[in-house]
């Protein structure tokens, strides 16, 4: 037998100590398995009872506890303080400049200087009339204007008459009363009998009467007017129940997106189509769609005849006239029809004309791609002219749908929106039918007389405004300029809507609104916007006794009842349709009530 001279004496051989430490591990690996299982089978049923305890605390509260507020009540402003716009105040227009009538456009106070008051009514308000007599009158102190009656009475814009301010349906331009002149208009333009045209825009509107006609006749427009020496015009718009917003075209584009209005109108509206480029005439050819109406009446149109009442010559009139031919041509637009004091022209669809804007030293020229044809939110005008997206080839006015087919069609532009489809419209359509089901429901005056004006807030495809739309009321849909870029499917539907953000007051006289609506505004920008100062706005631009119908998370809701109670509304919480904790709906109602105290703010 042979040894290992190397190895000590009762030291095992390498074949034994493999297999022990072998048995070892698997002595080891065995127990670690059985603790595990103990381990893990207690922390299993650990968090299986902790699931179980947050699910019944889910059934019960959010996850998230709600947002509490500590209640306040807010002062009233100060009498003088009745008619206030703050994005549009005259008390600031020293601070910007005239050219071109920059200090009209919107420029919003800082935070510093924003009003934490309610703003009062006149003396002597009461509720407006009811629609539709509400178009031919309206109560004197709920708009207490005496310069334009004195002003305009002659031009039959409106007379005062008792306690009211009636509305004969003159103007300037229309002295045998505006049904008279639509009535020419409509021999001039077939389209606007047979739904073609839908929507319509009215620049420097007076006080609306063009606007309002055409209701009757299935044309939705968005009457347009400065904040300025005619004190109210847009305001007494609202008061009629006719859609209006505060607004004008001077340095900055309007908040509507391209293509989006099938007629453009100025009646005598003194906007000097022809100076500075032709760029204010550029901003219609951007917002009209293809195969669109631009309707002049006033100068310099029948100049052969008119020439003598407007305090110039037959040759500066002439010549006037000829630049704004040549001008509109360049933009491409023929001239339509032409009767009497009513000229029309065509946005041309066929976009091969603009093939000629590329050739050099053409004065206007195309915009470069850097511009974006949507942009509408405090964007500057440019002289240079947007060409519609050869993409689009169902935008034009002879490709959508005529009315009311139109509303429930998907647009096109649909597909440029992300997760936008016919579908999915389709779905959003029904969605609201079933959610203005529940809300008349809730609020049995939506439907009725007694709710004419209407703003959904955030709208993303006015399912609110479709859903609605045999009811005697219009909306107003708003587009965030930070969400999704939505409003050109609203107006492919034969909608209206404007761009806005939240974080700043919005383009309207107070007391305008008889129902806000809201749909998640708060969730969505409440980190940026200060959720006290956007209901001060609401409160602001809805009329005493309207309503607000607040559909928010129930993180918000009792928070903003809160500061609801501290502007004087009466609020009740109530289930949505699909009775889910998670939302929550409330039903608010501003309070009527006279300031007491003049000089408070």
């Amino acid at each position: 037998m042979k040894y290992n001279k190397e190895a000590k004496p009762g030291a095992p051989d390498k074949g034994s100590r493999v297999l022990q430490l072998s048995v070892l591990f698997f002595v080891l690996c065995g127990f670690s398995f059985y603790l595990g299982g103990i381990f893990c089978s207690e922390k299993n049923r650990f968090e299986a009872n902790d699931v179980k305890q947050i699910a019944v605390q889910s059934a019960k509260e959010s996850l998230v506890a709600p947002l509490q507020i500590k209640a306040a009540s807010f002062p009233e402003c100060s009498a003088d303080y009745q008619d206030y716009t703050p994005c549009t105040d005259p008390r600031r227009w020293r601070k910007y400049g005239v050219h071109r009538l920059t200090f009209m456009e919107r420029h919003c106070p800082p935070v510093f200087e924003r009003n934490e008051c309610l703003v009062p009514p006149p003396d002597g308000y009461k509720s407006p009339i009811k629609w539709p007599n509400s178009r031919d009158k309206c109560w004197y102190r709920n708009v207490p204007y005496d310069w334009i009656n004195k002003q305009k009475s002659n031009q039959n814009w409106l007379r005062k008459e008792g306690d009211k301010f009636l509305f004969p349906g003159g103007g300037t331009m229309f002295p045998k009363g505006v049904s008279a002149y639509v009535d020419l208009m409509q021999d001039l333009i077939p389209e606007m009998k047979d739904g073609t045209i839908r929507t319509a825009i009215d620049t420097g509107c007076g006080v609306a009467s063009w606007g309002g006609d055409l209701l009757d006749r299935g044309i939705l427009t968005v009457s347009l007017a400065p904040r300025d020496n005619h004190e109210a015009q847009v305001q007494f718009a609202l008061e009629r129940g006719i859609p209006a917003v505060l607004g004008i075209i001077s340095t900055q584009r309007l908040p509507f997106p391209s293509k989006s209005f099938d007629m453009a109108h100025c009646s005598r509206c003194l906007i000097p189509w022809t100076e500075f480029g032709g760029i204010y005439l550029l901003e219609v050819h951007r917002i009209l769609r293809p195969g669109g109406f631009w309707v002049l009446s006033g100068p310099p149109v029948n100049y052969e005849n008119r020439w003598r009442g407007w305090n110039t010559t037959i040759e500066d009139q002439k010549t006037d006239y000829e630049k704004l031919q040549d001008l509109l041509t360049s933009l491409c637009f023929k001239l339509y029809n032409k009767k009497d004091d009513i000229a029309v022209w065509q946005k041309l669809s066929d976009n091969s004309c603009y093939d000629k804007l590329s050739e050099p030293d053409t004065y206007p020229g195309k915009c470069d791609d850097s511009l974006e044809p949507d942009s509408a939110w405090y964007t500057p005008l440019r002289s240079c002219v947007v060409v519609p997206n050869p993409k689009h080839k169902r935008s034009s006015l002879d490709s959508i749908p005529k009315w009311p087919e139109r509303l429930h069609v998907a647009p096109e532009r649909i597909s440029d929106v992300h997760g936008g489809s016919a579908s999915a419209l389709k779905h959003d359509d029904g969605k609201w039918k079933k959610r203005l089901q529940h809300y008349k429901k809730l609020l049995p005056a939506l439907g009725t007389d007694k709710i004419r004006n209407v703003m959904d807030m955030n709208t993303v495809y006015g399912g609110l405004a479709a859903a609605s739309i045999d009811d005697p009321l219009w909306v107003m849909n708003v587009v965030s300029s930070y969400a999704a870029n939505t409003l050109p499917v609203v107006y492919d539907r034969g909608l209206i809507g404007t761009y806005h953000d939240w974080c700043e007051a919005f383009s309207t006289y107070p007391r305008t609104y008889d129902l806000l609506h809201l749909d998640g505004l708060f969730t969505s920008e409440s980190h940026r916007c200060e959720m006290k100062y956007v209901l001060l706005e609401m409160d602001r631009i809805l009329r005493p006794n309207g309503y607000a119908i607040v559909r928010e998370s129930s993180y918000f809701v009792d928070a903003v009842a809160t500061i609801a109670k501290g502007m004087r509304w009466g609020c009740r919480k109530e289930d949505t349709e699909y009775g889910i904790e998670k939302e929550k709906i409330l039903i608010c109602q501003k309070k009527l009530w006279y300031s007491s105290n003049q000089s408070s703010r």
